[in-house]
């Protein structure tokens, strides 16, 4: 049983009403979580009584029902008595209670009538609009005033109570209560303007009274001028607007917030946090000043307690704008601050808690910034002094580039506020990357520069690649012919496509702009308009990343939206013109995933836009890269691709091996026996990854030697027996390499492939898949041999484990 006494019970209702009353004005956002909590359908907006068939299973939706039905009965006869006085005051003229007052008894009948759930409620609606027609027919002045303010009364309840929950109750009360109780002029104008806009802002919402209060305000104003005095015309439409505004609110809202940036300290501002204006009014639609200053200071001294109020703002107010002004100041307020390379790095830590995308607020250096502090980060975090001092390039050659940005921008406060910053990290990065260096050369241990797995990278891998003049020289030929074809760069796995597409802008000529387009990630796409915008954004990225910058302008995304690919050929046309004397170079990576488009639309328009860029666009060549032939993708492709010049990718020369694995970087000295090298060209058929991997595995070891104290660091060398160690490791570590190769294969490859392992011969009915596997640098084109000894060793153990 309770405990709760009746009078405590009435007044803890009476507080739950008033909480209710002061959410609908004042936390609008704190309500509407509320009702979702209560009934996941329900709205500030809805009559609770609609759901009247639930109250016995939702009983926290009957006592809210309720707590409306009292506020929208009870309160606007309080404000009656409120207001009359100020109207009173203000006009000098007395206020006509009698009607008022009629009005409320006829509003409260319809309350009642509303509350009981009467099915007939809109016949008791059309017998009330009856009988104020017939008392307008035959009853007198007062006898009249008294049958039509009830009915009037009656009516608006109903409709009120049929029409929305208690925001929009109050405001229809209050619309025709207040002014049956005045006779027009100004006084009518302020009170009843203030009243009525004030209530249909909350329960309409801003963006719809801000529309309703100039069309009403300026429209009623202009036609109520006319007929009852210019000046109650006036007095309405600017008082209604300035309610829609929140002005009356926001007066003291703005002398409080002033009253604590003035009166605090610059260390006391966090404690101010929680008294902000928007801790107590969520619906501020007039900006205040200094919240944003006061939320960067006070993430100063405690970052939690901003962080947490920038929260609020974003999720639980209006005030979006100041949370991401605040963002914004927070992180150009540590960007300037750094002075140390410890710093930049933590830079990426203190920031993570900044969403993604990034406010535009923080426009687009910031976001640069916080790129370059990963950068830092990724290059703290590597294993060696060396592989240290590479990964500082790519932040410092973005600081570099930023510096030069800046210095061109237009914008002079961008410019100042973060032209000395982008120089001071320079600064500071390049003092630790000749830190670095020095203590790379001081370690005992080997410089770990071989790169196994991921792409090559030339603002990182530099002079690593190596080779493949003759495929640079073929594709510059080629693009620079009269009628161009289209190219297909094909090869096996991991021979160095990728890298090599990265690569030819720095080994063709400047008038061939080659833009790599990764399409593993476009095919990601599951439709033909997030296919277009892929390409599209990708195709200015690429831009922006040639050694010569190129900037490119966006698509028109009405028309990408509309039909995606027509928009596609008219940027790419517009491109052209924009650029003349270039040539534009297409490269489309994993060009098979387009297949994957296909089946997913169910639509060859991928395939008809590359055709149309063929027969149409002189300027546009595009070179498709993968690992298969043309042969081997379905027929409808050789529909698409006419005049395909192939060409492939395959081992590296024996010299370039070589010099990939003595000469890997500039100033490396040579750590191999002749031997040694002999060993790993054998072991790897001068497959390029497989060289990376092999020589980083030697490094490796001889550096676990070093540390070891077995051998000494300026005389170690690696023999012909020590890649022999490694080849388990280069197994394990190429497990992924090795397993694709293999699950690539036809059931009657593989079956092959074992018998020539158990020392069988090939027969003659073995011809077309010998030549198939010779074809995928599997076998020999004699057929009873690996081509790379390697491979021939992972399937020997795989088929062991079988």
């Amino acid at each position: 049983m309770s405990n709760t006494s009746p009078a405590s019970g009435f007044w803890n209702y009476v507080a739950e009403c008033v909480r209710l009353l002061y959410w609908i004005y004042f936390k609008p956002f704190t309500f509407e979580r509320w009702l979702r909590d209560i009934h996941p359908e329900l709205k500030p907006t809805d009559d609770p009584f609609a759901k009247r068939t639930e109250f016995r299973t939702n009983p926290r939706l009957r006592r809210y029902a309720g707590q409306v039905w009292w506020l929208t009965a009870v309160v606007p006869m309080f404000a009656v008595f409120l207001v009359a006085p100020v109207y009173t005051l203000i006009s000098g003229e007395s206020f006509n209670w009698f009607k008022s007052c009629i009005f409320l008894v006829g509003w409260f009948i319809g309350r009642v009538v509303n509350r009981g759930g009467n099915k007939n409620r809109l016949v008791i609606l059309l017998v009330a609009v009856l009988s104020m027609f017939l008392t307008y027919q035959f009853l007198s002045s007062v006898e009249f005033d008294v049958a039509f303010g009830m009915a009037f009364g009656g009516a608006v309840g109903l409709v009120i109570g049929l029409a929305g929950g208690v925001a929009v109750g109050l405001g229809g009360v209050l619309a025709g209560g207040l002014p049956g109780g005045m006779v027009f002029g100004v006084a009518v104008g302020v009170v009843f303007g203030v009243t009525v806009s004030v209530v249909f802002s909350v329960a309409v919402g801003v963006a719809v009274g801000v529309v309703l209060s100039v069309v009403l305000g300026v429209g009623f104003g202009v036609a109520v001028g006319v007929a009852v005095g210019v000046a109650f015309g006036v007095g309405f439409g600017v008082v209604w607007i300035l309610g829609v505004l929140r002005v009356y609110f926001w007066l003291p809202e703005l002398l409080w917030i002033l009253t604590l940036f003035l009166l605090s300290s610059n260390g006391k501002r966090v404690n101010c946090l929680r008294y902000l204006p928007p801790r107590f009014d969520e619906l501020i639609i007039l900006p205040l000043p200094f919240m944003d200053v006061m939320i960067v200071e006070a993430y100063r001294k405690d970052p939690i307690a901003a962080r947490e109020t920038i929260n609020y703002l974003i999720t639980s107010t209006n005030q979006q704008k100041v949370a991401a002004q605040a963002i914004s100041g927070i992180a150009v307020d540590i960007v300037n601050r750094c002075q140390r390379l410890s710093d930049i790095v933590e830079i990426a830590n203190q920031l993570a808690w900044i969403p993604s995308p990034s406010p535009k607020e923080l426009g687009t250096v910031l976001p640069q910034f916080l790129e370059i502090s990963q950068n830092v980060r990724a290059s703290e975090e590597a294993t060696s002094h060396y592989r240290k001092y590479e990964l500082l390039n790519i932040p410092i050659n973005a600081l570099r580039q930023l510096g030069q940005s800046l210095a061109l921008t237009k914008d002079a406060r961008v410019a100042v506020s973060f032209g000395n910053t982008a120089q001071s990290w320079l600064t500071i990065l390049e003092t630790a990357q000749r830190t670095l260096e020095e203590q790379a050369q001081q370690s005992k241990e080997i410089r770990q520069v071989y790169i196994a797995g991921n792409s090559l990278d030339p603002k990182t891998a530099k002079n690593r690649f190596k080779g493949r003049i003759d495929i640079f020289r073929e594709i510059e030929s080629l693009a620079l012919s009269e009628q161009p074809p289209v190219l297909l760069l094909y090869g096996g796995r991991r021979t160095g496509k990728t890298s090599a597409l990265k690569y030819l802008p720095y080994r063709i000529q400047a008038n061939i702009v080659p833009l790599l387009i990764d399409l593993q990630g476009a095919a990601s796409a599951t439709t033909l308009k997030g296919l277009a915008e892929n390409l599209a954004q990708q195709i200015i990225e690429a831009a922006r990343r040639l050694p010569r910058k190129v900037f490119l302008p966006n698509p028109d995304a009405n028309k990408l939206a509309e039909d995606p690919f027509p928009a596609l050929q008219t940027w790419l046309a517009e491109i052209e013109r924009n650029n003349s004397g270039k040539q534009f170079l297409l490269c489309l990576d994993e060009y098979e995933r387009l297949g994957e488009v296909v089946k997913a639309t169910s639509s060859r328009a991928p395939l008809n836009f590359i055709r149309n860029l063929l027969q149409h666009q002189r300027k546009w060549i595009l070179l498709f890269s993968g690992s298969q032939e043309l042969s081997e993708l379905d027929d409808y492709w050789s529909d698409y691709l006419i005049n395909t010049r192939a060409l492939r990718m395959t081992y590296l020369h024996e010299l370039e091996a070589r010099d990939l694995i003595q000469q890997p970087v500039e100033n490396f000295r040579n750590i191999y026996e002749p031997t040694a090298v002999d060993e790993i060209i054998q072991l790897t058929r001068c497959q390029p990854y497989l060289v990376q991997l092999v020589c980083y595995e030697v490094v490796e070891l001889l550096n676990r030697d070093i540390r070891r104290n077995r051998r000494e660091a300026d005389t170690a060398i690696a023999t012909a027996q020590d890649v022999q160690e490694v080849i388990p490791v280069v197994l394990e570590r190429g497990d992924q390499y090795f397993r694709e190769l293999w699950r690539s294969l036809a059931d009657s490859d593989r079956s092959l492939l074992r018998r020539i392992i158990y020392g069988e011969t090939p027969t003659q009915q073995d011809k077309g898949v010998v030549r198939k596997l010779t074809r995928k640098e599997i076998l020999t084109p004699e057929g009873n041999a690996f081509q790379v000894p390697l491979v021939q060793k992972y399937i020997e153990q795989l088929l062991e484990e079988e």
